[in-house]
């Protein structure tokens, strides 16, 4: 007898028609196998689904580059379908399940034929793990399979776990064709599926992304008590070798991965990573806050990662552990055959740019959202933690962004509400990672705007409760690499600097730690800040700890009007927060 996974398939494969269908394994054999396919046989916009790269200098990688239309989250085709919109909120697309069902059912309608349908049947979070959770998904795509691979735990194991229950995640994709007016990402909270169509880039194809691990974990979250966020998980481990994990959540281009992988510059200090991008957390049976990885692969963006930003994530790329890693949309090398983009290195002699036509310089030779797809097992920093199927215990909460000017260096949270305070009031820059203008001041609550799967006022409300579920709740603080001088130029240099501000935070995660007390939280002192051997004047770390509440006139406008989106949503306890906030601003 047929199980309900075997059923859904049979119901998948009646409507799209392929012509033969793949049961992935999730073996090194059969991803050589997929990736042979790609260079081969499959084909997009006229380029091989997959270039192979220099073999010396790096092993096992290959180039893919996607349609000059599809090469970011599309914000303004997501949609969120829940029964009702209140429950989808301002902060999503929202259309009626019915209506989207039946459109996405008829774009699906033969989609297929000729093509291979993969089944990829993978876990988010380890195996054992009573957080994780056992998924399925299928797509027409082999970038998309390969890809899947490196990002999940994929295999055969999944489905012997899934045996004959219905308990699982679902997920239907198919490239289409690629037209931006027949372009959807669907989500069916209720149902814990996802449909879409008409798009092969990461966040909108890889379903066990953000579509799955946020939209759809958020909603699980809210109903089952936990957190789905869009953060890093790292390790800390000072000189007396006790180890303290931290989860912090940074909109795209604000640093996350740098800070995950991050090379310390103070001696004593090391960094073991965790996850890059999305942790999932969960009150333990001893009311500690615990987080796992959902992911098992870096998708990071390439521009502007180099041994200066990221030596870390440099050696990852390099490393010959585990098949394949994948660039997509970067520049190329053609003397030596290699990736390569702004910020790596000076410019080779003879570059083609990511859509194939040379380089002059004056066009970017990578597209600003380019990508690299590698396991996290090539991760020379990975934390022995990772496979814990009980998460690491988090010490400290960090939430940030990309301000120019108001925000310091750092500041501590007065206690667990301000924190939710601070991170439901986030701004920070847009970023080429979705497609809308770069360079404006966006309001992101803890880098989750376009992730949450339900009604943001709700999801606020939902961290006030889980903190009221913890014996011993992590502090909260707030950081900002990118305050700036008259000039304009960065007053903080970032990158290995940054162990300065983490030694700071977990100083005050246990109780110590020199600080001042400010309108907005607790700020460092500079005597009470490691400085040894920094080249920044004592009057510039001054001006980086300011806060000076006459400044907030503006932003106090900005929160306002931030709020009123959420209507009855919003929790009283934030509305009394932002008063309290007006107040000092008022004396």
């Amino acid at each position: 007898m047929a199980t309900p996974l075997e059923k859904w398939i049979e119901e998948i494969a009646e409507l799209t028609k392929p012509e033969k269908i793949h049961w992935c394994d999730g073996s090194e054999k059969e991803a050589r196998e997929l990736v042979k396919i790609g260079i081969e046989k499959e084909k997009l916009n006229g380029n091989p689904i997959f270039s192979e790269l220099n073999k010396t200098t790096y092993p096992d990688s290959y180039l893919h580059r996607s349609h000059p239309n599809d090469v970011a989250r599309t914000e303004n085709l997501t949609f969120v379908c829940h029964p009702n919109k209140e429950m989808a909120g301002p902060n999503n697309n929202w259309m009626d399940p019915k209506e989207a069902k039946a459109k996405m059912l008829g774009l699906y309608a033969g989609c297929m034929k000729g093509k291979t349908m993969y089944v990829m049947p993978y876990m988010m979070g380890h195996p054992d793990s009573p957080y994780a959770k056992a998924c399925v998904q299928v797509t027409d795509s082999v970038y998309v399979a390969v890809s899947m691979r490196i990002m999940t735990r994929l295999g055969g194991k999944v489905v012997e776990k899934i045996g004959s229950s219905d308990k699982f995640v679902k997920g239907v994709h198919s490239v289409g064709e690629l037209d931006p007016n027949r372009r959807y990402i669907m989500h069916f909270p209720d149902e814990g599926l996802v449909m879409s169509y008409g798009s092969g880039y990461g966040g909108n194809a890889l379903l066990g992304k953000k579509c799955f691990s946020l939209r759809i974990a958020s909603y699980l979250g809210l109903k089952e008590g936990w957190l789905a966020e869009h953060m890093i998980i790292m390790g800390i481990t000072g000189p007396d070798k006790k180890t303290f994990y931290v989860a912090a959540a940074l909109p795209s281009a604000c640093g996350k991965t740098n800070l995950a992988m991050m090379q310390p510059t103070i001696p004593g200090y090391t960094i073991t990573t965790l996850g890059d991008d999305i942790a999932w957390m969960n009150v333990g049976p001893d009311g500690q806050l615990y987080a796992i990885n959902p992911e098992y692969g870096f998708f990071g963006v390439a521009s502007g990662t180099s041994m200066k930003t990221n030596p870390n994530m440099m050696k990852t790329l390099h490393a010959n552990k585990f098949y394949p890693t994948l660039y997509t949309n970067v520049g190329l090398d053609t003397d030596k055959n290699e990736p390569w983009w702004e910020g790596m290195s000076e410019a080779p002699k003879n570059v083609i740019d990511w859509q194939g036509k040379k380089y002059d310089g004056k066009e970017k030779a990578a597209h600003a959202n380019s990508r690299f797809t590698v396991s996290i097992r090539n991760c020379e920093t990975l934390s022995p933690e990772e496979e814990n199927p009980k998460g690491v215990p988090i010490s400290a909460i960090i939430f940030g962004g990309r301000r120019s000017s108001l925000l310091p260096l750092v500041y501590e949270s007065k206690s667990w509400q301000h924190g939710v305070f601070s991170g439901s009031i986030m701004g920070s820059e847009t970023t080429a990672a979705a497609a809308h203008a770069a360079g404006v001041l966006r309001r992101d609550p803890m880098a989750m705007l376009p992730f949450c799967g339900y009604n943001m006022g709700d999801y606020f409300f939902h961290w006030l409760e889980v903190g009221k579920k913890m014996k011993n709740a992590p502090k909260i603080f707030f950081v900002n690499w990118f305050r700036t001088n008259e000039e304009g130029k960065f007053m903080w240099p970032g990158f290995g600097e940054n162990i300065r501000v983490m030694k700071w935070i977990l100083e005050r995660a246990i109780g110590k730690g020199k600080a001042k007390e400010t309108p907005i939280g607790s700020v460092p002192t500079v005597d009470g800040f490691d400085m040894t051997g920094l080249d920044v004047s004592k009057s510039d770390m001054e001006k980086l700890f300011r806060v000076n509440i006459k400044e907030w006139g503006e932003e106090i406008k900005s929160i306002e009007e931030h709020y009123k989106k959420f209507g009855a949503t919003m929790p009283k306890e934030l509305l009394a927060e932002y008063e309290s906030l007006v107040k000092e601003y008022e004396k």
